[in-house]
């Protein structure tokens, strides 16, 4: 009975384990089962064929930029051969002569061989070494420094103005917009190169010209032109620079550098006393630009006097209250106002370790976020100090005096000759670090009022080794604003304050048509009287 019993199981269990075997057997075929013709061509994963286009793209992109690349430096061999032909040339013409008048010293025989690859480099890299790239040099006066032009894909914005007086323009001249453009595909041709697969602190992607942010060049007569290109980097807050100088043949790199400004606080500076309602309309644009787009400011406010400083306590009660905004210093000083002083102890008075950036501002200045970025790139620690540019608006009562309504304040800034001009001969607005400023002894406390105590700074500065970054901006902006210029200043700075006050009224041509306005009129009368005649 037992038996019968465990054959049973027995039976029972092998049925089991053999329905196990024919359903793991099934099961295997169905996943192992060969792919049919039809779906080998269906793809591994969804948007493969997008993929794959992509990848081509990629391949033909590459190769196009190595073509460009191989095409600009069989540009600048030819160049360089044509130029050494050249010289050589000429080289053996003088010696030629000299040896035929017997006036050629013994030991040049040697110049007569033609120069090697080796001397050519040698001699380029004489010439960047003599120039002012890599650091700055003693200059005698503030008339010495070579300021840049800053230029886009699109303008130009340029002190030396030529024939043209345009102070912003697209470049006129051939030559000029072959030089600039060929220097920004020099840099997409360094960036996008083969040696890019190798330099870690790169982006591995393609630059294109819409990376181009802005760059600065400025020309050296008996050296060449050196240029400080910008690019966009991974983040709003990291750039690439480069800088490529052109030894008056094409241009050479000098370095190639990753910047990261997300840390770099700025300490703006304002020295005041009254103005009130100056200050509001900067405290307006210093809450969209500092505080919503920027983030990274400070604000120290140097307040001479007592009367309506509970005004100005006000603004910056109701921005704290609207805006949650407290980065900001208010120093009260009982003295007489003196711009220099004021933005001396207002430097002083930082308190952080950081080595702060700072940027002496004065509150009729107005400014965008791009110049905040400006700021941040072109000053370094111990090295380079910023000096912009800025752009003075004439009187807008003036200049749009044939307007039947004033145009509206974002309208009126604009860069054209009809509007304002380049304030080459101010100095106060300037961004530099806190430790340089300490360095270099500040500002002369003996200078009180209006006027002076710019330019002595920037002359310690011009005589020191800092290299003095001196361009154009296209994102800083003078406001008009009523000058007075007060009886009890000395004949020198009432005077510059005249002129000053004179250049900021209208431009030369607008001053001469209120100045022959009658004559005008009477013209045009005379005018309309004879054609009604006829």
């Amino acid at each position: 009975m037992f038996k019968r019993w465990l054959l049973a199981l027995l039976a029972r269990f092998c049925l089991i384990l053999l329905g196990l075997c024919c359903c793991l057997l099934l099961f295997y075929f169905l996943v192992c089962k060969p792919a049919s013709y039809s779906k080998q061509h269906t793809p591994l994963w969804s948007g493969g064929a997008t993929s794959k286009e992509r990848y081509m793209a990629l391949l033909q992109e590459r190769e196009d930029s190595h073509r460009h690349y191989i095409n600009s430096l069989t540009k600048q061999i030819a160049e360089l051969k044509e130029a050494l032909q050249e010289r050589t040339k000429q080289l053996q013409e003088s010696l030629d002569k000299a040896k035929t008048k017997g006036i050629l010293p013994q030991g040049l025989e040697s110049l007569h061989k033609t120069p090697t690859q080796t001397d050519v480099k040698e001699f380029f890299r004489s010439q960047l070494n003599q120039a002012e790239v890599n650091s700055g040099v003693k200059l005698p006066s503030e008339y010495a420094l070579i300021p840049f032009d800053t230029f886009t894909l699109q303008m130009v914005y340029q002190l030396e103005t030529g024939l043209t007086r345009l102070p912003a323009e697209r470049p006129v001249r051939k030559d000029r917009r072959d030089e600039l453009i060929g220097t920004v595909e020099a840099a997409l041709h360094v960036l996008n190169g083969p040696q890019q697969h190798t330099d870690n602190t790169r982006r591995k992607r393609t630059y294109s010209p819409s990376d181009f942010i802005q760059g600065l060049t400025r020309t050296e007569r008996d050296r060449g032109s050196v240029y400080e290109l910008t690019f966009k980097g991974d983040s709003l807050q990291d750039f690439t620079q480069l800088v490529l100088f052109r030894p008056f043949s094409p241009v050479m790199k000098v370095k190639s550098e990753s910047i990261n400004t997300h840390s770099v606080i700025i300490n703006v500076i304002v020295p005041l006393t009254k103005r009130v309602e100056a200050f509001r309309q900067f405290m307006k644009n210093f809450r969209e630009v500092c505080i919503r787009q920027d983030g990274r400011v400070h604000l120290t406010v140097v307040y001479f006097g007592r009367d309506q400083i509970d005004q100005v306590k006000a603004v910056l009660d109701q921005t704290t209250r609207e805006t949650r905004f407290r980065s900001f210093t208010l120093i009260q000083m009982n003295e007489e106002f003196s711009r220099g002083r004021g933005l001396d102890v207002g430097a002083r008075a930082w308190r952080r370790r950081q080595n702060v950036l700072l940027f002496f501002c004065d509150v009729d200045i107005h400014f965008t976020a791009d110049f905040l970025i400006s700021c941040r790139l072109n000053t370094e620690p111990g090295k380079r100090v910023y000096y912009p540019v800025l752009f003075s608006q004439y009187n807008p009562s003036v200049i749009y005096s044939n307007h039947t309504l004033l145009p509206s304040f974002q309208q009126q800034l604009v860069i054209r000759k009809e509007t304002g001009f380049w304030r080459d001969f101010g100095f106060g607005m300037t961004c530099q670090y806190r430790s340089d400023f300490i360095n270099i002894g500040g500002f002369d406390h003996s200078i009180k009022g209006w006027g002076l105590e710019d330019v002595h700074l920037y002359r310690k500065y011009l005589h020191s080794k800092l290299m003095v970054i001196r361009a154009t901006s296209r994102s800083l902006f003078h406001l008009w604003h009523e000058k007075s210029c007060a009886d009890e200043l000395p004949p020198d700075k009432y005077k510059m304050c005249m002129q000053t006050k004179a250049m900021s009224e209208a431009s030369h041509g607008q001053l001469g048509e209120l100045f022959f306005k009658r004559e005008i009129e009477f013209h045009l009368n005379s005018q309309k009287q004879t054609n009604g005649r006829t």
